[in-house]
């Protein structure tokens, strides 16, 4: 991204941000809340609009004014999947359902073809057993799994993640850490928008510290 600028009115609550990531980085976004972390994110996945600057994924490109409609909307959700902080399943829904509606809905792939994937997703995730529970049944650590998998399942290169051990104790952060890692190993590229620094410490390539809106990218080491 090129001098990224989100407003909220007349107020700016990200400006000027400028940085880049590699296939295969994990890179953490960290700042105090309030710092813009999450507007980053939002940028980046077709939800805030841009007041100025320029993000650059894969060919698709994200300019000042609405935020992405139509063609470009799916074209965006092929290369950037959303993982939210309270991760937004739904509640009707089973695990499985909630994988595999997306793609049927909004890529149009068949109904077979989608669940068989989503299948292989929550397996790879180590949740198969799960795929019929309805999310009120899911422990926090689960849910956030099939929240993973349901991003994935569009087939993305860029994941986003917003706060993701904000629910998790101190063990599920090591088995989330780990499972990022093997993500970032298979080839896609990681954005975490968080303040745990001991997360960051366990998983993360290079740092981006946030500040009044501002960034300014940092080794871990620097921190």
């Amino acid at each position: 991204m090129s001098a990224l600028e989100v407003r909220r009115g007349a107020r700016a609550v990200v400006g000027d941000v400028s940085f880049s990531t590699a296939r295969g980085e994990i890179v953490a976004i960290m700042g105090a809340s309030g710092a813009g972390k999450t507007s980053v994110l939002r940028a980046v996945a077709g939800l805030e609009e841009i007041a100025a600057g320029r993000i650059a994924i894969d060919g698709v490109s994200l300019v000042p004014g609405r935020t992405p409609k139509g063609q470009m909307r799916r074209e965006l959700y092929r290369r950037v999947g959303m993982v939210f902080q309270f991760h937004h399943l739904f509640e009707h829904l089973t695990a499985l359902h909630n994988v595999w509606l997306a793609p049927v809905h909004v890529l149009g792939q068949a109904h077979a073809d989608a669940e068989q994937r989503a299948r292989e997703l929550l397996d790879h995730l180590g949740i198969a057993d799960r795929a019929d529970a309805f999310p009120r049944e899911l422990s926090g650590g689960e849910a956030q799994r099939v929240a993973i998998a349901r991003a994935l399942a569009m087939g993305p290169q860029v994941l986003l993640m917003d706060e993701p051990t904000a629910s998790l104790d101190p063990a599920r952060r090591g088995e989330l850490a780990a499972t990022l890692r093997q993500l970032a190993a298979e080839g896609r590229t990681l954005l975490i928008a968080t303040h745990d620094r001991e997360f960051v410490d366990a998983c993360a390539h290079r740092v981006v510290v946030m500040e009044q809106g501002r960034a300014r990218a940092l080794g871990i080491g620097d921190l």
